[in-house]
């Protein structure tokens, strides 16, 4: 009975795969002639032969929806196209998520019947039926979100007006509300329980679905985030939109009307109202003889500044005689030292690394300092002594994006001069 079963599926596989490529040639042959009757909304029965017409119609390729009406593509083969090209005007959003759960939960059922009588080529059949709704339903979500996705980056440019993009956004927000309540249909206890004690369910089920639905949700919820703020933006241009219309009807009304000159009123709008306040300037009068009295009790009521009287810090003054005295003496040290580089590499006659003779001589310099009271005592030298020397500096950029050399290093060569 199994090798019966097996080879009747076997048969209908045959079968099925011979049907498929027929229809799917016929797409191919007359693509042009099918794509353009997809724009027409209806089908040029003069670009196909009748034996032709026959053969789509019978491949449900084509249909006449009434006696009085043209062929047409069936609804199938347009979303399939919509969906292809991303036509946002005829592409539709699958919403129905309880379906394909009623699927999977009896494609489970029969592939435990079918691993519970031991026919394994049929229990396999059934799990490859059920990946492929598992896959179906996480691409429902994924072309949905591509939908919604492709409508915001255009602005939903697909439509004209105004009025149409606010439509279209408030319609997209109900479809993309009916995805996240068919998310929450999604129940992994459920899915959990059905696929227990079976690793491979287990993996499809609980896995792999809830990875991508997770994901799915996220970017959902982006997306109406999205389309909130996108609605938001439409209702203000609207909003201006309407004040300007208005403003142009009542414009055409009354052809002879002239704004009114607001700055000349005495009582402002709100609305124009905007320059703050001037203050007057005031000064003395000092040429009305009657006022001086007032004016010098002004002038004596005014506060004095009381003098201040500074102490004789002697400590503080000791204190920073000696701190100048300690940086100059640590400076004169580190031009010691430096003097004594230059030594070495006229002793040693070769090329001295500044910061490898540091560490030999266990200098406790900094070594950016160190670099630096090198290249100073070099700018310094006499231009005769300075052409005894040889500075070499080892750079490098500062980071892959940022090209700015920085000095890591200096290496002092003493050159033979040519007799």
């Amino acid at each position: 009975m199994a090798a019966l079963d097996s080879g009747s599926t076997a048969g209908t596989a045959s079968n099925l795969f011979n049907i498929g490529s027929e229809r799917l040639a016929l797409l191919g042959k007359h693509h042009k002639a099918l794509m353009q009757g997809y724009l027409d909304g209806f089908i040029d029965e003069t670009a196909f032969s009748e034996g032709a017409l026959k053969k789509l119609i019978a491949a449900r390729i084509l249909w006449r929806p009434d006696e009085q009406q043209p062929l047409a593509l069936r609804p199938l083969v347009s979303e399939l196209i919509a969906s292809m090209v991303a036509d946002e005007n005829r592409r539709q959003i699958n919403a129905d998520v309880a379906e394909k759960l009623e699927q999977i939960r009896n494609r489970v059922q029969a592939y435990r019947d079918a691993q519970y009588k031991g026919d394994y080529s049929v229990a396999e059949l059934q799990l490859q039926r059920l990946t492929e709704h598992v896959h179906d339903l996480s691409g429902q979500f994924e072309e949905a979100i591509d939908s919604l996705w492709h409508r915001l980056n255009s602005d939903f440019g697909f439509v004209a007006s105004l009025d149409d993009k606010i439509r279209e956004n408030e319609r997209a927000q109900k479809q993309l509300r009916r995805l996240l309540d068919g998310l929450d249909l999604l129940d992994f206890s459920e899915l959990i329980e059905l696929s227990e004690g079976n690793n491979h369910l287990r993996k499809l089920l609980v896995s792999q679905l809830q990875n991508q639905l997770s994901s799915h949700h996220s970017s959902l919820l982006e997306v109406q985030k999205r389309l909130v703020e996108l609605l938001a933006k439409f209702r203000q241009q609207q909003a201006r939109s309407l004040l300007i219309s208005n403003m142009a009807a009542f414009l055409r009304q009354h052809p002879k009307y002239q704004p009114a000159d607001y700055p000349n009123r005495s009582e402002l709008p709100a609305l124009f109202n905007q320059a703050a306040a001037i203050i007057p300037q005031a000064s003395i009068a000092l040429d009305k003889a009657s006022e001086r009295q007032t004016l010098a009790e002004l002038v004596r009521a005014l506060p004095r500044s009381k003098p201040v009287n500074l102490l004789d810090n002697q400590s503080a003054s000791f204190s920073s005689v000696w701190v100048d005295e300690e940086i100059a003496a640590r400076q004169q040290a580190l031009k010691t030292d430096v003097e004594n580089f230059y030594l070495r590499v006229i002793d040693q006659g070769g090329k001295l690394s500044a910061l490898s003779y540091l560490e030999q001589q266990a200098l406790e310099w900094d070594s950016e300092i160190w670099l630096y009271q090198i290249i100073a005592e070099y700018q310094a030298l006499p231009q005769d002594e300075k052409q005894m020397f040889a500075i070499l500096r080892d750079e490098a950029p500062a980071s892959a994006m940022n090209q700015l050399l920085l000095i890591r290093d200096i290496s002092l060569q003493l050159q033979v001069q040519a007799a």
